[in-house]
C-alpha cells in the first residue's frame, strides 16, 4: 500500500523513478514533495476505479438487462448522484485500460522525454551504466589551441552544479538548453570591457569536449559552459582559460587528435597559454597529465616557464617538415544548400562560406554543387587537385667547409 509516510522515506530519484513507471507528466521538474503527492494521489484514482469497476460489475444473467437500463438511463439525462459515480468511475476504468496503439504512444512519448533529458544533462557522461570513468568532484573548463582556425574544449561537470543551474532557473529550467558560449578577449585580458561574445554553440549531455572553429587569427578567445532559457537568461557553470591563436603563416601544425598530441603535448599547451604567468595553468595541466597518462615534471615546466615564444624558438638539431593544406572557399546565397563531395558545407549569414581540407599525395576530384532550397535550379564546379611530394637525400657540410 503506497502511502505519505512511506514515499517520504524515498529519496527523489527513487520517487522519480517511480513517477515515470506510472506515466505521471511533468515529473522531472518536480520537488520531493510534489512527486510524493502526485504519487499518493494516484494511488488513489487507481483504487478507486478498481473499486468501483467490481462494484459495478453486473450478473451474468443480468448483464444484457443492466446494460439497457444505463442506456436507458443515460439517454434519459439521468442524474441521480449515484449515476453519476458510476459514470466516473467507469470513465475511470476505461482510462486505465488503454489500447494497444494508445500503449505504444504513451512508451514513444517516455522515451522521447527520457532522451530530451539524457541530452539535457551535462554530468551525464559520467553517469551513463556502461561508463566507468569516476565522476568528477569539481566543474572544470579547459580551452586549447589546436591551429589557427581551431580550438577545443574539454570539460567536466559534476551532478551538483547541474541540480544548481536547475534551482537558479526555476520556472525557465523546463526551455533551457546546454551551451558553449565563445568570446573574443581583446589584449589577452578577461574583463567584461575587453571581452565580447562571438557566438552560443548548442552542446548536449554525454559529451566532455567540443572543436570549435574561429577566424581572424591571431586573436585571443575564451568559452564558458552553462545553460540558456528561451527567454534568454544564461546561468554559467564554469570558465575557462584564455588562450591566443597563432598566426596563419605559422609552421607549428597540430594534429586533432591526443596520439599526436602526445608526442608535441609542449608545443599545444605552450599556444594554449599554458606557461604564461597571467594565466591560471594548473587546470589545464591537471588535464593534460590525465590525457597524456604521465606527470608534467617540475623540471619541465620550469624550462619553458618564460612564455610560448621561447618553447617554440628553442634551439635543437635540424628537424624539417613541411606538409600543405589547401582552403576552399566561395559565395552563393545565403540560403542555398552547399555540398563538397557530398557532405553540406555550413554558409556564413552573407552566403560566403571557407573549407579547409587535407592534401595528400595524390590527385583529388572535387565537385562543389550548389543548389536553391526547393531544389529546383542546381549548379556545380568541379575542381581537380594534384600534389606530388618529393624528399631529397640530406647533405652534411663538414664543419670547415
Amino acid at each position: 500500500m503506497i502511502t505519505t509516510a512511506s514515499l517520504k522515506t524515498q529519496s527523489w530519484k527513487d520517487l522519480a523513478e517511480m513517477a515515470k513507471s506510472k506515466g505521471l507528466p511533468g515529473y522531472s521538474s518536480m520537488r520531493k514533495d510534489q512527486l510524493v503527492k502526485a504519487l499518493v494521489r494516484a494511488a488513489k484514482r487507481r483504487a478507486q476505479a478498481r473499486a468501483a469497476a467490481k462494484s459495478s460489475k453486473p450478473a451474468k444473467g443480468a448483464r444484457r438487462s443492466t446494460t439497457l437500463k444505463a442506456h436507458a438511463a443515460h439517454t434519459n439525462g439521468s442524474k441521480s448522484a449515484n449515476g453519476k459515480l458510476n459514470g466516473a468511475s467507469a470513465h475511470q476504468g476505461r482510462a486505465e485500460r488503454l489500447t494497444p496503439r494508445q500503449q505504444r504512444i504513451a512508451e514513444r512519448i517516455q522515451r522521447a522525454n527520457a532522451e530530451r533529458e539524457r541530452l539535457k544533462d551535462l554530468s551525464g557522461a559520467f553517469t551513463l551504466a556502461k561508463n566507468k570513468r569516476k565522476a568528477p568532484d569539481k566543474d572544470r573548463l579547459v580551452l586549447m589551441v589546436r591551429d589557427p582556425y581551431w580550438l577545443q574544449a574539454c570539460w567536466t561537470v559534476c551532478r551538483l552544479s547541474v541540480k544548481r543551474a536547475e534551482a537558479a532557473l526555476a520556472e525557465h529550467w523546463h526551455t533551457a538548453h546546454p551551451v558553449l558560449r565563445l568570446l573574443e578577449v581583446d589584449g589577452g585580458q578577461t574583463t567584461s570591457t575587453s571581452e565580447r561574445i562571438v557566438r552560443e554553440i548548442d552542446v548536449h549531455g554525454g559529451v566532455t569536449n567540443w572543436y570549435i572553429e574561429v577566424s581572424n587569427p591571431p586573436q585571443g578567445f575564451r568559452v564558458e559552459l552553462g545553460y540558456k532559457s528561451a527567454v534568454g537568461k544564461f546561468f554559467s557553470i564554469c570558465r575557462s582559460n584564455t588562450v591566443r591563436t597563432p598566426a596563419p603563416d605559422s609552421s607549428d601544425v597540430i594534429d586533432g587528435n591526443w596520439t599526436d598530441v602526445a608526442e608535441n603535448y609542449e608545443r599545444v599547451f605552450a599556444l594554449s597559454g599554458g606557461y604564461t604567468e597571467d594565466n591560471n595553468s594548473g587546470e589545464l595541466q591537471e588535464l593534460f597529465e590525465e590525457r597524456l597518462r604521465r606527470p608534467m615534471t617540475p623540471a619541465t615546466t620550469s624550462q619553458f616557464g618564460s612564455g610560448a615564444e621561447r618553447l617554440l624558438n628553442r634551439h635543437r638539431d635540424l628537424d624539417f617538415h613541411v606538409d600543405a593544406e589547401m582552403i576552399l572557399y566561395g559565395r552563393t546565397k545565403n540560403d542555398a544548400k552547399v555540398m563538397l563531395a557530398g557532405e553540406p558545407i555550413k554558409l556564413r549569414p552573407d552566403g560566403s562560406f571557407t573549407v579547409r581540407l587535407a592534401m595528400p599525395d595524390k590527385r583529388q576530384v572535387l565537385p562543389v554543387v550548389a543548389s536553391t532550397p526547393d531544389g529546383v535550379e542546381q549548379r556545380t564546379i568541379v575542381i581537380a587537385v594534384e600534389r606530388n611530394t618529393k624528399v631529397l637525400e640530406p647533405m652534411v657540410r663538414e664543419a670547415n667547409d
